[in-house]
């Protein structure tokens, strides 16, 4: 997606050249073997009587001669000038350095060791133009470039390839990322203009390895369709809905099924970048299909085993009419009778959980155990079913506090609340609490969720209730003038939380050439 653009033939656009260069070319510049000066070995070049720095304007000679670590009368071999050269490329502040010997012989007897260096321009400002499909500080982000430091073209590069991968996730696999420059006051303005294009459109999805359920039901279960005839099927990719398919609409899907080894063994998005069209191709392991076992509840002393079995969702045959509807309006495919449904599993198992909630029972722990079976001379595979219960001691409401209101009196509040210190918890009172205070429409919405922390004996607990004040109560006024009836107009007044006291007063005052009316009520 990199696309490098010419520039002036400027000095300092020259030394920005190799900025706008391939990875490759980049490399090879640093990569490459420097060449001795000839006779570097022998000779006046081998012991120079000066050093001479050409090229630079930036850098100081004083500086450069330290970086290299080279001194007028040095021995001087090859390691030595590889090393000087690697060290001066390592500082960044230079796209090309070489070394050359002049004199040195009966003409010129002074041999003097030449440096020259190409300066890298210095970052003055980055900017980024044509976002509109993502957040423009989020692309920003992906530049990590410092201003008032040499340009780095491994850098640009990286920078390119990370807003690169913005889009991508975002599904605009047909953007384009271009950096150009500009001289402004001797420093290079780097902008990265970007061609978004539109989103990548998915023009089928391909299901491999499947026979249990059909290609078409898998698709709906997705996120990611493809597109259709219809306008608001435009089928456009998302990477963080496809991630979710793969890992868990799919998997649901056939978990329902009773495939709970099901796995998606291979995922690929095969893109064409010239249509803007996608093709997702899917691989999956669907597993033997598992029936239900078994069922057995351990550890209950609250609920007896028969209570308890009223939550196992596999005891009756056949599909009640609410879990039809559940399923049309869910898009969920229902297992056939006698087949393991994971998703009905759990819903059971929260169920559990709730009912030993609503009895103090906080701390108790509920484990669902799916126990895989291969049973019978026809190898049938069995799930036998096990809840392993750990009640524990039901938790007491040691305190009810009430937090964030500054202007509605607590009393006001805590006469909403179902649920009292010295109570035994109750899961659905504190619900139906917390509905009451959001109800009163005093405070901003939604209210934040009850805080319940444990006390320091760890089995009680304290609940806070916190709320957060808003502005109640209006008035309104208007007036009117007519031929023969004069001036008139009406002044209202009505606030439902009175001084914080929950209580409603409205107050309306009419006045006119006809009508004198003052309305009160509390």
């Amino acid at each position: 997606m990199f696309r490098p653009t010419p520039l002036a033939p400027t000095p300092l656009a020259g030394a920005l050249a190799a900025v706008l260069a391939t990875v490759p070319a980049a490399a090879a510049l640093h990569a490459q073997e420097p060449t001795p000066p000839p006779g570097a070995e022998s000779g006046r070049c081998a012991t120079p009587d000066s050093i001479a720095i050409v090229g630079n304007s930036r850098v100081s000679a004083a500086t450069i001669r330290a970086d290299a670590g080279l001194t007028a009368g040095q021995q001087l071999n090859v390691r030595t000038i590889q090393r000087a050269i690697k060290d001066l490329f390592a500082t960044g502040n230079f796209d090309d350095v070489r070394v050359s010997c002049v004199g040195g012989d009966a003409t010129t007897p002074r041999a003097t060791l030449v440096v020259s260096v190409v300066e890298r321009p210095v970052l003055g400002d980055v900017a980024v133009e044509g976002v509109t499909r993502v957040s423009k500080g989020s692309v920003k982000d992906r530049v990590d470039l410092l201003i008032g430091r040499p340009i780095d073209p491994a850098q640009v590069t990286r920078a390119v390839t990370r807003i690169d991968s913005l889009y991508q996730a975002a599904g605009y696999y047909l953007a384009r990322v271009r950096p150009e420059t500009t001289v402004v006051n001797d420093k290079v303005k780097l902008t990265f203009r970007i061609d978004e294009g539109r989103r990548l459109a998915i023009s089928g999805v391909r299901v491999n390895g499947n026979r249990a359920l059909k290609s078409s039901q898998i698709v709906d279960a997705m996120k990611s369709k493809p597109e259709g005839f219809w306008w608001f099927r435009k089928g456009e990719f998302d990477e963080d809905k496809y991630a979710g398919d793969l890992g868990e609409r799919i998997p649901e899907l056939y978990a329902g099924q009773g495939f709970v080894d099901f796995q998606v063994v291979k995922d690929t998005v095969i893109i064409d970048r010239e249509r803007g069209k996608a093709l997702i191709d899917l691989t999956v392991s669907e597993g033997p299909r598992y029936k239900v076992g078994s069922f057995e509840a351990t550890g209950n002393r609250r609920f007896n085993t028969e209570e308890i079995a009223r939550f196992y969702p596999f005891a009756k045959e056949g599909v009640t009419l609410g879990q039809r509807v559940g399923s049309v309006v869910r898009r969920r495919h229902l297992a056939p009778a006698g087949v393991f449904d994971r998703q009905r599993w759990d819903d059971a198992t929260n169920k559990v959980r709730t009912a030993y909630a609503n009895e103090g029972y906080i701390y108790a722990t509920i484990r669902p155990v799916v126990d895989r079976q291969v049973v019978g001379p026809d190898s049938q595979h069995v799930v036998n079913l096990r809840w392993e219960i750990n009640e524990d001691t039901p938790a007491i409401i040691n305190r009810v506090d009430i937090a964030g209101n500054d202007y509605t009196t607590e009393q006001c509040i805590r006469d909403q609340l179902v649920i009292l210190p010295g109570d035994v918890f109750n899961q659905d009172r504190l619900i139906r609490s917390y509905q009451n205070i959001g109800n009163l429409n005093f405070f901003e919405t939604p209210i934040a969720q009850p805080d319940v922390r444990p006390t320091e004996n760890g089995k009680d607990v304290d609940i806070v209730f916190k709320v957060k004040e808003k502005r109640t109560g209006n008035v309104n006024f208007g007036a009117s003038a007519g031929q023969g009836t004069g001036l008139g107009g009406f002044l209202g007044l009505d606030q439902p939380n009175m001084f914080g006291q929950c209580k409603r007063v409205s107050a309306q005052f009419q006045y006119g050439a006809y009508i004198n009316d003052f309305n009160v009520s509390y």
